[in-house]
């Protein structure tokens, strides 16, 4: 199967696509590239999608991008006193970490 065409199909992988048939239907129909959100799931959901992306790929035989979207940085501070907290420009703020017993 040869594509002639110079953009790129990408498709994020979610629980409604990440059946083996889905995934075969949705390349057929042209995805290029799977996208797996890191943000949700397990990792043994994606391992899964991951191995079924990789038999499709020897199937079709030819290359089928994954595309791993990681989740950037996050700082979890715990519980603010009374729920929030206003920072304007220039604030200075400090996180206090305390050991849980």
């Amino acid at each position: 199967m040869h594509r002639n065409r110079r953009a790129k199909i990408v498709a994020t992988v979610g629980p409604a696509s990440a059946s083996p048939e889905m995934l075969k239907s949705l390349f057929e129909t042209g995805v290029d590239t799977f996208r797996l959100n890191f943000s949700h799931g397990s990792h043994e959901d994606h391992a899964a999608v991951f191995r079924s992306i990789r038999a499709l790929e020897r199937e079709a035989e030819r290359p089928i991008g994954i595309l791993q979207d990681l989740q950037g940085p996050k700082i979890h501070v715990g519980r603010i006193r009374n729920g929030a907290i206003s920072v304007s420009k220039g604030d200075r703020v400090r996180f206090v970490g305390r050991r849980r017993p």
